[in-house]
């Protein structure tokens, strides 16, 4: 008789079995399991769960999530034919680690149902159209590279250049809507992750958020299985009616565990030492998200890559860049410039974020970009210490004006479309104008409640814009 009750009871049922042979460290060989499949879920005589990772001829290859000091000789239980996570609307606003298991103090987690964590993407025929914005509260953003609800867009950048402030931004920008925001977070030290939960707590964001924590100290694993935890988390609740934001922070640690297992395991390295199917372990897990058909529902993906000295044509940030919608990218050249969030608006693009924009923001988008293309070039014709032509002048008054004007801290968001568009509209209006950015800002937030129709642009953008340059000039 086992000490286990529950492997008891699987064994009792007659589920396939086999004994451990081989150990090294959370990889296991186990002999037996005849007719198992690969990422089954298994349960080892102790209690602890397991992983079916590869299937030889003499053994199979398992990873236990639980512990890296598995006793040779003892015993193992099949599951499930998939490996599974409890799902349900109790994980909402707790902390947890890649097993459901609660980090946060706050008792038990009541949920009712599991979800497969390897499951295929929608077909075609099961999504809609993307056309909804999400809004990120950053102007930058939603103005230059609109996100979609549904949408895959990429976030890259170097070490220290503002991501994961930004992508604190766009959770606090839920508040008050409907939008549940899951933080997956891989592979972080104990000051990131204390930094992100006393913001989510302080702002009351953690009301609409899921965090699952996997830390720099956590088993390979489990560190293995966080995204898709994650993923399998909020697709419970998108099938569920729920539009979800699925925040993946970072891929660049989940693809250096992965490549590590693969190199224990003994897989054939690939470029940069990665195993072969390292596009299509990511590639299988973002094709996740989009919009259903079935109830307009969409799960927003926002995958996190680190890119050291901004070098973005390595393997992994090509890999990531061909499998989603578009990306944003900080920059540290810009980021030292004191521009935040340092984006980098060349190399930034959003292949479906015209498709939710309307005429007017479309047309100040576009604006906005020729300014910002002519305040670089000006920029950097300035150095030459010539005298400048009045064009030339013109567009870095004015460029220097919109980067002033673009520039948040975490603490600062523009939820309103009305609040962006106000303050863009007066921009492009300045011309040759001294503005008070500062002022312009507030009187944004003021206006943009009086902003009814399309026609009301116009005369308030008229007023706020003498009143601006009537402050400065005092």
């Amino acid at each position: 008789m086992f000490d286990n009750a529950f492997f008891q009871k699987l064994v009792d049922k007659g589920n396939t079995t086999g004994q451990v042979i081989g150990s090294d460290r959370f990889l296991v060989k186990v002999k037996g399991l005849n007719g198992i499949g690969i990422n089954s879920q298994v349960v080892f005589e102790s209690g602890q769960l397991g992983m079916v990772k590869s299937i030889h001829e003499e053994y199979v290859l398992v990873l236990n999530l639980e512990s890296e000091d598995t006793p040779l000789g003892s015993f193992v239980a099949l599951n499930s034919a998939q490996i599974s996570v409890n799902v349900g609307d109790g994980l909402i606003g707790r902390v947890i680690n890649p097993l459901g298991k609660p980090l946060d103090g706050k008792g038990s987690i009541a949920t009712k149902s599991t979800w497969p964590l390897f499951r295929q993407a929608p077909g075609i025929i099961e999504r809609e159209l993307l056309k909804d914005q999400l809004f990120s509260g950053v102007i930058a953003v939603d103005s230059l590279f609109p996100i979609v609800m549904g949408q895959r867009i990429a976030i890259l950048g170097d070490t220290k250049t503002g991501k994961s402030s930004f992508l604190l931004q766009v959770s606090n920008n839920q508040k008050g809507t409907n939008n549940i925001v899951v933080h997956v977070l891989i592979g972080k030290r104990q000051v990131e992750i204390d930094h992100l939960l006393r913001n989510l707590n302080e702002t009351g964001a953690i009301n609409h958020s899921i965090v699952i924590i996997a830390n720099i100290f956590d088993s390979l694993a489990q560190t293995y299985i966080a995204p898709y935890v994650g993923c399998a988390i909020a697709e419970f609740l998108w099938n569920n009616g729920r539009d979800v934001i699925i925040i993946y922070d970072d891929i660049s640690s989940h693809a250096k565990v992965y490549r590590e297992i693969g190199l224990l395991c003994g897989d054939n390295p690939g470029r940069e030492s990665y195993p072969g199917d390292m596009f299509f372990a990511h590639s299988t897990l973002l094709e996740r998200a989009g919009k259903l058909a079935s109830n307009s529902k969409t799960l927003t993906a926002l995958p996190v890559v680190v890119t050291p000295n901004d070098d973005i044509t390595a393997l992994l940030p090509t890999n990531i860049m061909s499998i989603t919608d578009g990306q944003i990218i900080f920059d540290l050249e810009t980021f030292k410039q004191n521009v935040k969030p340092a984006i980098n608006s060349g190399l930034s693009v959003s292949r479906v974020g015209g498709r939710a924009q309307n005429e007017r923001q479309k047309l100040l988008s576009a604006a906005l970009f020729k300014r910002l293309a002519e305040y670089r070039q000006a920029y950097e014709f300035a150095h030459f210490g010539s005298e400048l032509t009045p064009e030339v002048k013109q567009s870095l008054q004015l460029g220097s004006l919109i980067q002033e004007a673009l520039r948040q801290p975490i603490s600062e968001l523009y939820s309103s479309l009305e609040q962006q568009l106000v303050m863009q509209t007066i921009l492009m209006s300045a011309g040759l104008l001294k503005l008070n950015v500062g002022l312009l800002k507030l009187q944004a937030r003021q206006a943009a409640p009086n902003v009814k129709t399309d026609a009301d642009f116009e005369p308030i953008c008229k007023q706020l814009l003498g009143q601006s340059t009537m402050e400065t000039n005092v």
